[in-house]
């Protein structure tokens, strides 16, 4: 298959700039996306979520999906990540992607993939692959970290090819249980489960326009003083072109009245979520379910989606300290790991991010928290092992979420060490 690559305002190298985890340089798109909240389900939600996902794994096992025992692999160099994953994924089988196990490696760079690599991939693909200055994707109306498909990506070149490629990268990220630092509005949600969409989807998308039609829901257009001049058409700016659509046909002819405002109402809804992007929405969820069986992703909701792709981002200090272990003579009052934990309280929770990026590959929490994060050989806690001269950087072993601390002769000394490692470090340590 052919590569056409999008044409986004920064090349693949100003977009990653990478080096070894004790290097320093770095570029503006190395600092982790700002914090994104999530409102989490209430408990019952929560334990009905969690049984969802145990089900979802056992269901992706018992039906070989990435078991093995051929491998899947993803050579690809850092310079040229989507030009080479793009290459490979695209050419791919469908039994290469759901039954394969995943195996990525970055040429020139030595190890094996105990899991690392592919984290690592999944974070730096989906950093660039939904970055808004490609094309593709578009940050809402409301916030700059929600993405969602961008009426412009029709000027892309092969631009369905992209989106059938975007969709096979979450597929992937789903299949081999691998998180993704992207957040997308909840209606991209409901359109890759196929699930219906309604009027609180549009206030995601757009608070105004979301806040005109429930004005327009609550109130009766008999009482009005005056007639809202309002018919069955809106106007669209395509390429900086104002063009008028009908919603309905002779919708320009056709005034909104009470009796009628209910059908206005649905079909802006319709018009807000697929204006210019249906047929792309749609190439995009036919590669996720050229990975997926779609009844396998049936069980669950737009807002459990979420957090299985992405995971939580606020972090919780007391559930991570809660989870982690110590080794090499650290333990859990030993001054140095006294000093890490006040070191973490002083941090802001993008710095706690950055440090969970240095040490893990990832910026995400799972869904269950500390407990769940994943290692070489499946679940595997945090850990800070002790290594190293009082004068070293700390460094890290993502296949492993190991953080080697050296022996600090102070707080503040730790302190200053660790914000260098994590501010001033654009990749990870893989050993």
């Amino acid at each position: 298959m052919s590569y056409v690559p999008p044409n986004p305002s920064v090349s693949s190298n100003q977009e990653i700039n990478a080096t070894s985890f004790n290097g320093s340089a770095s570029s503006s798109h190395d600092s982790p996306a700002p914090v994104r909240s999530i409102r989490l389900p209430f408990r019952q939600g929560q334990r009905d979520f969690e049984a969802k996902l145990r089900q979802f794994y056992r269901k992706l096992e018992s039906k070989g999906y990435g078991q093995g025992p051929n491998k899947f692999k993803i050579p690809v160099r850092r310079s040229h990540l989507l030009e080479d994953a793009y290459t490979k994924i695209m050419s791919a089988s469908k039994k290469e992607m759901q039954r394969y196990k995943l195996q990525i490696s970055f040429l020139g760079e030595e190890g094996l993939d105990y899991g690392g690599p592919s984290r690592e991939f999944f974070f730096l693909i989906s950093r660039q692959m939904f970055n808004p200055y490609y094309g593709l994707f578009e940050y809402s109306a409301n916030d700059t970290y929600t993405v969602q498909v961008s009426p412009m990506s029709t000027f892309v070149e092969n631009h369905h090819e992209w989106f059938r490629f975007c969709g096979r990268i979450l597929g992937l990220a789903l299949v081999h249980q691998y998180l993704l630092d992207v957040f997308f509005t909840r209606p991209f949600y409901k359109s890759l489960l196929r699930l219906p969409v309604d009027l609180s989807d549009v206030e995601s998308l757009d608070s105004e326009f979301h806040q005109s039609l429930q004005w327009m829901k609550e109130t009766d257009l008999n009482h009005l003083s005056s007639d809202l001049e309002l018919t069955f058409a809106v106007t669209e700016d395509i390429g900086g072109q104002h063009v008028e659509r009908e919603l309905k046909a002779n919708g320009r002819n056709l005034p909104v009245t009470e009796k009628n405002k209910k059908d206005y109402i649905e079909r802006m809804i319709r018009w807000r979520l697929d204006r210019g992007v249906a047929d792309q929405v749609q190439s995009l969820v036919r590669g996720f379910y050229e990975v997926l069986d779609p009844r396998l992703v049936s069980i669950f909701d737009a807002r459990e989606m979420e957090l299985v792709l992405a995971g939580t981002a606020e972090i919780d200090v007391t559930d991570w300290r809660k989870n982690t272990e110590y080794r090499s003579g650290y333990h859990d009052q030993h001054d140095v790991i006294k000093w890490f934990w006040e070191a973490i309280d002083r941090f802001t929770n993008e710095q706690r991010l950055r440090l969970l990026q240095f040490v893990t590959g990832t910026s995400s929490i799972p869904f269950e928290g500390f407990a769940s994060l994943r290692g070489s050989t499946g679940p595997r806690q945090f850990c800070i092992e002790k290594w190293g001269q009082p004068i070293s950087l700390p460094r890290a072993h993502t296949c492993f979420n190991r953080l080697d601390l050296p022996p600090y002769e102070s707080a503040e000394v730790l302190y200053e060490k660790l914000l260098l490692a994590v501010e001033e470090t654009s990749s990870f340590g893989i050993e």
